[in-house]
């Protein structure tokens, strides 16, 4: 009789022994050292440390990538801009056409938020792991211009080489020189079918010619970056003035409130 209650004595301690990690990483993996934590649960610590490190890649690449600010298409209001189709847009946040090395043109006039969607784009492919670096056309041409003034063009060239998705804004808002032309001809040239460009213009294709300052140079540009590109035109009144005129009109009915 002894033997067998010491017999089931430690049967019960055994399953009690076996229970145990299931029971404290129910109630206690707030308060174990990380070493417990990876014997008691080990898929759950290594995706919390994966996730962990996916998000200080991507904030790290964030602050690299020298985005003006991190707006998400959530963000976009489709409604204003009815002539936009939303789908043909969340189908670009798939990032097909990063994968594919491609680009992507927003044309339209100034305040439709074109700039808005390239950085959402490019927020999201850094998200996702690709590099990203955003610049105007007029500083990366100011910086080009320095460089090779200096003998290190072709060093810094890398810096719009090397990204997987580059963001160059307002092309066509002030023209440029021939030898400035020639310049982002050489980033577009060795970049293509390398990675994929998203520019933003107020311009449309046709008036390339005069921003670059000659036609046969903006054709060659043109060429290399239209041969794998989508092309999305918004033609809608502008954010920005709908913003500005809504302020007018609220302070100045608060000004004829004060009046009356």
């Amino acid at each position: 009789m002894s033997a067998q209650r010491s017999r089931t004595t430690r049967r019960r301690e055994s399953a009690g022994t076996a229970a145990q990690p299931r029971r404290l990483s129910a109630r206690c993996c707030a308060c174990l050292p990380h070493a417990a934590l990876v014997w008691l649960r080990p898929g759950l610590v290594l995706e919390e440390e994966l996730a962990v490190r996916d998000e200080r890649r991507f904030r790290a690449g964030l602050r690299l990538s020298k985005l003006p600010h991190h707006k998400t298409l959530d963000e976009y209001d489709f409604a204003f801009q009815p002539d936009l189709d939303p789908r043909k847009v969340r189908d670009l946040a798939t990032l097909a056409f990063v994968q594919a090395k491609a680009n992507l043109a927003l044309l339209g006039p100034p305040g439709v938020g074109k700039t808005h969607i390239a950085v959402s784009l490019a927020v999201a492919a850094c998200r996702a792991g690709f590099t990203v670096y955003f610049t105007t056309l007029d500083d990366m041409v100011r910086q080009l211009s320095a460089a090779d003034a200096i003998g290190r063009l072709t060093r810094k060239l890398h810096t719009y080489l090397r990204p997987s998705v580059l963001v160059i804004d307002e092309v066509g808002y002030q023209p440029l020189e021939r030898a400035e032309a020639n310049l982002v001809f050489q980033v577009i040239s060795k970049r293509y079918e390398k990675g994929s460009t998203l520019l933003t213009s107020n311009k449309s294709f046709g008036e390339w010619g005069q921003v670059f300052g000659d036609e046969v140079l903006a054709t060659a540009i043109l060429d290399r970056l239209l041969h794998h590109c989508d092309v999305i035109a918004i033609n809608g009144p502008s954010y920005r003035l709908k913003n500005r005129l809504t302020a007018i009109d609220g302070n100045a009915s608060t000004a004829g409130a004060n009046v009356a």
